[in-house]
């Protein structure tokens, strides 16, 4: 009798001992990442599921031990879809994190339902000014950049150069008008015209003909995706590349330069990433990118892919007890992994503190596409505008 008892309870306490076993109790790591997948813009997507795909391959498909499985949804470049797409992963899905997001009216209706939940929102684009700021939360982080920081960088280098006037473009959306601020946060000259045009609108010849008759210095643009390649045609269709030079943000990229080809030569971008960055991590990203897919990588993907190795230094810090968020936000606050951008740092707001560059499409290798080179360090170290709002330390 006594022994049946001693069996009984030894047999209680290793089964206690299973059920607090992280690594045991949580067969597998759940990650929904959204992004846009159909439509003109779901180009952008099919950039950020591929990197996704090759950071797990990278990573084994395992992190810290465990399986991880992958849940895409499609927010149709909508804030309600998206947060729909959210609801559903949240609640039938119970994923651990929720990651991707392009566009920052669709980030501004996804993250707080996410965290809200309890759960972590990497974002892997878009970076409103709002997160950054009042809105921060311990739980979100991002592996791109907050919107206002690339444009800085490309206001600074026109005014160093000494440009007096620009005519300025944007879509109609959070992110267009975060882009727009940036931009005169570090150009000090006169701004002939501020000019919104419809989130997704692929006809601009109206306002090039407007552009024309104010007859500026040069033309500063942020017009992503599918806008930036109907852009790019019509600007040089109109005969306006030689008369008014365009200076742009995540227009001229690895997505728009095969469409667009040699208008795309000359432009230049200010972007944190280039497919050139020599460090490890980016050189077996973009080779092991074209390898798989058979072309160029995009900053869309690179960010995709350190998002996912930003989830899995989280999981591997707690060995895979994903209960403990303690634990996983101050290992993601040391951003220690193998970022395609080299090595970085975050912000009290948990947005990156890194370099931004000056990129120009020059001519490929014969037979190939033009190439974005990097030609010089803009801002070193940069922080964004609005980590002083945010209530985090």
């Amino acid at each position: 009798m006594g022994n049946k008892t001693l069996s009984t309870v030894a047999i209680g306490i290793a089964a206690a001992l299973l059920a607090s076993g992280p690594a045991l109790a949580q067969q597998k790591v759940k990650i929904g990442f959204i992004t846009t997948l159909s439509g003109p813009q779901g180009v952008v997507g099919e950039y950020m599921r591929n990197s996704v795909e090759l950071a797990l391959d990278h990573l084994g498909r395992k992190m810290a031990g465990l399986d991880v499985e992958v849940i895409y949804g499609d927010d149709q470049v909508k804030p309600d879809v998206g947060k729909q797409v959210a609801d559903e992963m949240l609640k039938k899905h119970q994923v651990d994190f929720v990651a991707g997001i392009i566009w920052s009216n669709v980030m501004l209706a996804v993250a707080p339902t996410v965290t809200d939940a309890g759960k972590f929102m990497i974002g892997t684009n878009a970076g409103p000014h709002e997160l950054a700021g009042k809105q921060c939360n311990e739980l979100f982080f991002t592996t791109s950049w907050q919107n206002d920081d690339t444009p800085e960088a490309m206001g600074k280098v026109m005014q160093d150069q000494g440009i007096t006037d620009v005519y300025v473009m944007a879509p109609n959306y959070a992110a267009g008008k975060d882009m727009v601020n940036g931009f005169k946060r570090s150009y000090k000259g006169r701004i002939v015209d501020e000019v919104y045009t419809r989130l997704g609108q692929t006809d601009y010849q109206a306002e090039l003909s407007q552009l024309r008759s104010k007859n500026p210095k040069a033309v500063f643009v942020f017009y992503p995706g599918g806008m930036g390649i109907s852009f790019l045609r019509q600007y040089s269709e109109a005969g306006l590349r030689g008369q008014f030079p365009l200076y742009s943000v995540y227009t001229v990229d690895e997505i728009s330069i095969p469409a667009v080809k040699h208008a795309a030569l000359g432009q230049y971008e200010t972007r944190y990433w280039s497919p050139d960055l020599k460090n490890p991590a980016n050189q077996k990203y973009v080779s092991d990118y074209r390898r798989k897919y058979g072309k160029m990588p995009v900053f869309y993907g690179a960010q995709s892919y350190d998002g996912i190795l930003l989830i899995d230094s989280a999981v591997r810090a707690v060995k895979g007890n994903l209960a403990d968020k303690k634990g996983m936000i101050a290992a993601m606050r040391k951003a220690d992994f193998a970022s395609t951008r080299g090595k970085f740092s975050y912000n009290t707001n948990h947005f990156p503190i890194q370099n931004f560059y000056l990129l120009k499409a020059v001519t490929g290798p014969a037979g190939e596409d033009p190439v974005m080179e990097i030609q010089k360090t803009v801002f070193t170290n940069h922080r964004d505008s609005y980590a002083k709002e945010c209530a985090m330390k």
